[in-house]
């Protein structure tokens, strides 16, 4: 005859047999973050110029530009950075937060200690009547001091499946933190060639305007010898002047840019960088940009990888949600020592113990906990969606990158050729005016086009290395470099 189980034995089996039966059913599986197919092939603005090459994307992207003033910028941000400093304390924050999750694992203690003395009154309870006249107002001391330790069984996977949660959120902090890497070091190239192409555009205006100072000298001395009209004067000092109101915005651009700058790289307006203050014209690439394709895009984006992460997030909470709905057990046990009097604490007599396991089911609050679970599975469907938009967004960024980055390329090679013809123009209408042969209002048309032609090639030059810069950002260039 099989010998019989004892209480604790049967129990243990039991629930043993249950966990086996419902331990795939607790919580669904994580959804699949896929990519879609055409995502992982060449990008469509690869072919619409031969500035960008399919070599793999860097991370030191701005290194390009061999401009050193540049280099030491985008590190100077990336180690001063107030925004950086709070991703990183964030990441820092969500890290202690899985090793709390982790701690779970962990069994937990208890240690306690008391000491009582009372006096027994001398009616016990409402209508028991007296107590025996010993007992009557007899003083009484207990003394206790205690061991527990419990230690939770995880059948159903709630502990493990906050684990995964919390290890999820914290790679998703880290996401985030190159996020804000990918940002700041991308915003602090754009505002240093924004400093240096206003400075640019600024000395171009002041070209124009020393060309057509000496016009209006000029039809100041034929007024004066009678060989000139006061309407030619006063039309060459209108357009003089119109030229010189261009300035005060390009300063105001260029100051606007240093100040951002100040603040990428932590410092007052007050200490922003000579340098940047100096430089006279953006950062130029003497080679392509390398991009390569959509799928090292993707693995690359830290946006993507952080959308991914929420999605497996959002999928172990669910898990989480789905094991509250059984019971939790534990293993406990506790020892320690009771007696009456301090000093037999120590004795044989005084030690108690107890071994088991617990089991708790709540019931009343099923309804509430199925809610939950719905919320849980709400959550993974926004978050799902999110990683999809996510994708989308990345591949819409540099695409739209790329072919402004081409087109403006060819709208500077077509305002290039234009102000070498708008040149060419002027110097024919000034000796053609000197020799008497062409009015002024001809020669005044002609300055006025070539300025006009200058400030627009200046403000390409401002565009292109603007769309390099958001190419760049699209391709998250920067998070992979070491603060």
């Amino acid at each position: 005859m099989p010998p019989r189980l004892s209480n604790s034995a049967r129990f243990l089996s039991a629930a043993c047999a249950t966990a086996l039966l419902s331990a795939c059913a607790v919580g669904p599986r994580a959804p699949e973050a896929t990519l879609p197919p055409p995502a992982s092939g060449a990008f469509i603005g690869q072919g619409l110029t031969a500035q960008v090459s399919p070599a793999e994307a860097r991370s030191d992207w701005w290194r390009l530009y061999d401009d050193p003033v540049l280099d030491g910028l985008v590190a100077q941000a990336l180690a001063e950075n107030n925004e950086l400093e709070a991703a990183a304390a964030n990441l820092r924050l969500v890290r202690a937060s899985l090793s709390e999750a982790r701690s779970a694992r962990l069994p937990s203690t208890s240690l306690s200690g008391a000491g009582q003395r009372g006096r027994q009154a001398a009616y016990a309870t409402p209508g028991a009547g007296p107590v025996s006249p010993d007992d009557s107002g007899a003083i009484t001391e207990t003394y206790d001091v205690g061991l527990d330790v419990a230690y939770e069984i995880d059948l159903f996977g709630r502990v493990s499946s906050a684990i995964r949660a919390a290890r999820a959120d914290a790679d998703a902090a880290q996401a985030a933190l190159e996020v804000v890497q990918v940002t700041v070091a991308a915003e602090t190239a754009r505002a240093y060639a924004d400093a240096c192409s206003a400075n640019a555009q600024i000395a171009v205006a002041e070209r124009s305007i020393g060309l057509q100072q000496e016009t209006a000298d000029l039809t100041r001395r034929l007024l004066d010898l009678g060989r000139g009209t006061g309407l030619d004067t006063a039309r060459a000092d209108s357009a003089l002047q119109s030229t010189r109101a261009t300035l005060p915005p390009l300063r105001a651009q260029r100051d606007a840019a240093l100040f951002r700058l100040s603040t990428l790289t932590g410092v007052t307006p007050a200490e922003a960088s000579q340098a940047a203050r100096d430089c006279a014209r953006p950062p130029q690439l003497s080679r392509p940009i390398p991009v390569g394709d959509g799928a090292a895009l993707l693995a690359r984006r830290p946006d993507v990888r952080r959308a991914e992460r929420e999605l497996a997030s959002a999928a172990a909470r669910v898990n989480v949600a789905v094991a509250s709905l059984y019971p939790t057990i534990q293993l406990g046990g506790s020892l320690g020592a009771t007696a009456f009097d301090a000093s037999d604490l120590g004795d044989d007599a005084a030690f108690r113990f107890s071994v088991g396991p617990l089991i708790s089911w709540s019931f009343p609050n099923i309804a509430a906990t199925r809610a939950r679970i719905r919320q849980a599975e709400a959550g993974t469907d926004i978050a799902l969606a999110n990683f999809d938009q996510t994708v989308l967004v990345a591949l819409q960024e540099t695409e739209t990158a790329l072919s402004a980055y081409a087109n403006e390329l060819d709208r500077r090679a077509a305002l290039t050729t234009a102000r070498d013809r708008a040149a060419d123009a002027e110097r024919l209408s000034r000796l053609r005016f000197d020799a008497g042969a062409d009015s002024f209002l001809i020669l005044l048309d002609a300055q006025r086009t070539l300025a006009q032609a200058d400030a627009a090639l200046a403000a390409s030059e401002a565009q292109v290395s603007n769309n390099q810069i958001t190419l760049f950002k699209a391709l998250a260039g920067g998070w992979g470099v070491t603060r």
